[in-house]
């Protein structure tokens, strides 16, 4: 079903608001698991245990920086953004690959200090079972924003809940290092941490890869495909240079498509209205079509440049 513009902005709106509520509740979520590391593993003196609850902080502050950018990425289009602002939930995404690398130098320097001067922490049976409810919170906050990332077809709670989980590996490697502590293997605490390290670092390439294709404009439709749906519709003759930008949730397209030389230009207007219908149908993601109508002609006067216009 055709919608009109300000129905698919309404609609971007709203989108808007549920992405806020989720990341609210994850926030809280968040800071009470990096609450609960950070009081434990001060009260246990477990240098461990403490930076993870440093690592679960930096899982809130993304949150905040995802709420901060979605009050801006949900304004309407304006003079000094004509397309929208719908690029600064790619620019919090970058920030979120950023902040995971923070943690992964930090998890890299606690590994070598533990190889280096032998260093591990205490291990108590209170301190297991505190690790242990805190992994169980991560894993449902992990696929709990997954879900609705997925849903909404949001990049940055699909980011967050990829930053969510290496916190969830952060935590799996924390106990796997106690059990081994307590077993009477002190290196494994480093090694295992170096582990953990090198899937971080392939999280935050996956999270900032992401979000470059969207700011870089990478293609977001199959050209052939859409020049497929074009010619389609009555009175297009040929389709060509197509081409899509933008986040998956919201595409701009723009493509060249060419008519009878002797329809006037209020019925080549209407071929092109048909052709944003058809797209908009099509692709309930895209939220602009621009189309511009030539009228056909040989190889011969293509090749001379003879390409009028009728936008």
């Amino acid at each position: 079903m055709d919608t009109s513009p300000a129905e698919r902005s309404v609609a971007l709106q709203q989108r808007s608001k549920r992405i806020r509520f989720v990341l609210l509740a994850i926030l809280l979520a968040n800071w009470v698991v990096a609450g609960a590391k950070l009081i434990f593993g001060l009260i246990s003196q477990s240098a461990a245990v403490t930076a993870d609850g440093l690592h679960s902080f930096i899982d809130g502050g993304s949150n905040v920086l995802g709420l901060v950018a979605m009050g801006v990425a949900s304004r309407p289009a304006d003079e000094d953004h004509p397309y929208g602002h719908g690029k600064f939930e790619a620019l919090a995404s970058l920030g979120i690959g950023a902040m995971i690398g923070i943690g992964m130098l930090e998890l890299g320097r606690m590994a070598l200090d533990s190889l280096m001067h032998d260093r591990h922490a205490q291990v108590t049976p209170a301190m297991a079972v505190v690790m242990v409810l805190t992994l169980c919170v991560n894993l449902v906050v992990t696929r709990v924003e997954g879900h609705y990332g997925r849903k909404y077809k949001s990049s940055l709670l699909l980011a967050d809940a990829s930053h969510t989980m290496s916190d969830v590996f952060v935590t799996l490697a924390v106990l796997a290092s106690l059990g081994l502590v307590a077993m009477g293997y002190p290196k494994a605490d480093g090694i295992i941490a170096l582990g953990v390290m090198v899937f971080v670092a392939w999280v935050a390439y996956g999270i900032v890869r992401q979000a470059v294709g969207i700011l870089s404009d990478t293609a977001r439709l199959d050209p052939a495909q859409v020049a497929q749906h074009t010619v389609g519709v009555a009175g297009v003759r040929s389709c060509r240079d197509v081409r899509s930008r933008g986040m998956e949730e919201s595409v701009y397209v723009d493509l060249k498509i060419e008519v009878d030389p002797n329809l006037t230009t209020a019925q080549a207007h209407e071929v092109a209205d048909r052709v944003e219908r058809t797209l908009h149908a099509a692709y309930p993601q895209v939220v602009d079509v621009v189309v511009h109508v030539e009228p056909e002609h040989d190889g011969a006067d293509r090749a001379q440049g003879a390409t009028p216009h009728v936008s």
